[in-house]
């Protein structure tokens, strides 16, 4: 990949990080002392415009046309598509997964269709009908008709998630492979090591056994899935004595609470930690790095809106919220 294909692109991405809500914003919305506050907050951002009158049936569509609407934009301007789609890929495989049992089930899931910048709700339901292409990549039909001979055979829902989930873990690792650009792949692989550490962590709390576990976990990362399995049937305090030998030593310390990781802030130090690997974006004016560090800090601000807004909805306290919300990345 020619770096300097970027140089169009960056500032619209610097112009587009204007946009992102502040830290001090969102404390001022997790500080709120009641719903109205929050909702007047929420319609001074430029998530307002796509509100209706009913903000708490519409805050959820509001989040997702917006990310849509930036999806868009920078899909007709990006040198190379794979770069939104490493992003958006989990909408697409969630769109499967969705689309997917409504088939087998004969029914109609069409409003779990997210937008993911490349595949419409036409274009994958098609596919899924026919086996044929319909402008999807070999990768996503070799995973829908894996899913359905899995289905012939085993009649299980379950398994269709299982394959999925695989499937997109591969997709990344594949993909960020092509697009070559050193900080990507490094962060694709660890997104993949701490997806398998969550995995082996709640197998180990639900009592899985290792036959299971082998199905689910990838052999993506640059944890070896074996070691990981050798610890689903032993128990978690292994499992955090093993973690700690890995490069992921110190990340993982500070949740460790009586020789055992909290397995309840282990999703957040995750995104906590991928997002840092965006830090080194701020200084560059070419290549891929400024428009995936722009992507990853909507998706957060995405997670921490809906986290501020549903847990004020549901009581949780402001300490509650908090602990649960991931850092942001500062342009």
């Amino acid at each position: 990949m020619k770096q300097s294909t970027y140089h169009e692109l960056n500032p619209l991405v610097r112009l587009k990080e204007l946009e992102l809500l502040s830290p001090e914003f969102m404390m001022r919305m997790l500080k709120s002392e009641d719903l109205t506050e929050i909702e007047t907050l929420f319609r001074g951002t430029i998530y307002g415009e796509y509100l209706t009158d009913d903000f708490y049936e519409s805050f959820e569509a509001a989040l997702r046309q917006a990310q849509a609407d930036l999806i868009t934009e920078l899909v007709k301007m990006i040198p190379d598509p794979n770069v939104i789609w490493i992003c958006t890929m989990r909408h697409t495989f969630h769109n499967l997964k969705a689309l997917v049992k409504a088939d087998l089930l004969d029914k109609n899931f069409d409003e779990l269709y997210i937008y993911d910048g490349f595949y419409t709700l036409e274009q994958i339901k098609t596919a899924i009908r026919t086996g044929q292409a319909s402008g999807l990549p070999d990768i996503l039909l070799e995973s829908i008709q894996e899913v359905r001979e899995h289905f012939e055979e085993s009649n299980s829902l379950q398994g269709i998630d299982i394959i999925f989930d695989r499937k997109y873990l591969y997709s990344q690792r594949k993909i960020a492979e092509q697009i070559d650009e050193p900080a990507l792949l490094e962060e694709v692989i660890s997104f993949i090591d701490f997806t398998n550490i969550v995995m082996t962590a709640r197998g180990i709390k639900q009592k899985r056994k290792r036959n299971f576990m082998s199905t689910v976990l990838s052999s993506q990362g640059s944890i070896p899935k074996e070691e990981l399995l050798d610890y689903v049937e032993v128990g978690l305090e292994q499992l955090t004595n093993y973690l700690r030998t890995t490069s992921y030593s110190e990340v993982i310390e500070p949740i460790i609470q009586n020789n055992t990781i909290n397995l309840s802030q282990l999703e957040r130090l995750g995104d906590d930690y991928l997002t840092s690997f965006y830090e080194t974006a701020q200084t560059q004016a070419f290549g891929p790095l400024p428009v995936l560090a722009l992507l990853n800090a909507k998706a957060i601000e995405t997670k921490n809106l809906r986290l501020i807004i549903t847990g004020k909805r549901v009581g949780l306290t402001e300490e509650q919220i908090r602990e649960r919300m991931r850092e942001t990345y500062a342009p």
